[in-house]
């Protein structure tokens, strides 16, 4: 009888762990991302530059691990770490930290999720299905570097959807804890600050609707200043120190996109306002427009591009871009893509056609012609 009883014991602790197993899941998963980048007038001087960009060609490199455990009830606990790196030299993306494309845990339920850590803001979220370029070379960040880099250390989330309505908000203690430079152009801004509650704060909050043949999303984000925070403009113009913690940095947005078979059509409104307490640094204004399409020629053929054009009083900078991008997709994981832009420029502006690591910053007026292959593998 002792025998039986620890064999049904064994079996019952055996049932529990196998139980346990199955209701836990762990993926690791990831981009490989490069190419051959060519860039006209890339300095002061006019010279073209042929490079391998270290930042991103189609998509952004990176590696993760995503994981869910079911708690019951509906309930399930959430994490993701994500790390982006440089194909080119194999170094650390997100100013050389492990996981600083993500980095959170969290709690999935019937009325949404709500998770803890380094995450992306609702500026970014908001963007997803209308921006049809994505976080591309020649893509928006060309012309708001923060954009496809939106995250925020500290930070405490909720997503919900409900009949393809989402609500999502975001809550940053201070958006940059190590020190190292969150995302581009804003300096560093190192809270929690004692003392000093809203310094280095970052809030944003999006409301999104999906039906199976459009959407529409807006989303608003306020960011404050602190010790060593600037907002640049990525216009060639100094960038706007935000020391002080009641300096803002606001973009507000609305965007939508429209389905017809294989096409599909994108567009929106990017409206960024910095303003400080000092009355010796002016408030700057940008409004930043898309449009973009996208259209599976074949199964495996894809051709989508975009044009932007952003305008800024203040700096009296103006630019518009467009890029047309072709993928070829060799497997499920495996791609080789072509794509080219022409950025043109106003007399006093400086941007930069590629979002591929820098070092491409033109002279004043002058505009730049990007064209690059590569081959994107994902896993």
């Amino acid at each position: 009888m002792q025998a039986s009883a620890r064999l049904l014991l064994c079996s019952a602790l055996c049932a529990t762990s196998t139980a346990t197993v199955a209701q836990s899941s762990v993926t690791l998963y990831g981009i490989i991302d490069t190419g051959i980048e060519y860039v006209s007038h890339a300095n002061a001087a006019g010279d073209h530059l042929f490079r391998m960009p270290g930042v991103t060609g189609e998509l952004p490199s990176r590696w993760g691990l995503r994981g869910a455990e079911d708690l019951g009830g509906g309930y399930s606990a959430v994490f993701t770490l994500e790390s982006g790196f440089n194909t080119r030299g194999g170094d650390l993306g997100q100013g050389g930290r492990l996981f600083g494309r993500q980095a959170f845990v969290g709690v999935k339920s019937p009325y949404g999720t709500v998770a803890f850590g380094r995450q992306y803001t609702m500026t970014y979220l908001a963007l997803l299905s209308a921006d049809i370029i994505g976080p591309d070379i020649y893509g928006l960040g060309s012309m708001d570097a923060y954009v496809p880099n939106a995250r925020a250390d500290n930070s405490v989330t909720y997503l919900g959807t409900f009949s393809g309505v989402t609500l999502g908000a975001g809550y940053s203690f201070g958006r940059d804890s190590a020190g190292t430079g969150n995302s581009p152009g804003q300096g560093t801004c190192a809270g929690s600050v004692p003392g000093t509650p809203t310094q280095c704060r970052d809030w944003s909050v999006m409301l999104k609707y999906d039906a199976p043949f459009f959407g529409v999303a807006a989303s608003y984000e306020e960011q404050r200043g602190g010790t060593n925070a600037a907002a640049n403009f990525f216009d060639g113009v100094t960038p706007t120190v935000l020391t002080s913690a009641a300096d803002k940095d606001v973009r507000a947005q609305v965007n939508g996109y429209a389905k017809f078979g294989d096409a599909k059509i994108g567009a929106g409104w990017l409206n960024r306002r910095v303003t400080t307490d000092s009355a010796a640094v002016p408030d700057v204004r940008s409004n930043l427009f898309f449009v973009g399409a996208s259209y599976f020629v074949t199964p495996a053929f894809l051709m989508d591009g975009e044009v932007y054009r952003i305008v800024n009083n203040e700096h009296d900078t103006r630019a518009t871009m467009g890029t047309l991008r072709t993928t070829y997709l060799l497997s499920k994981r495996t791609a080789v893509y072509a794509q080219g832009s022409y950025l043109a420029n106003s007399a006093k502006a400086r941007y930069s056609v590629s979002g591929g690591g820098g070092g491409t910053t033109p002279a004043a007026g002058a505009g730049q012609t990007g064209v690059m292959l590569g081959v994107r593998h994902m896993f």
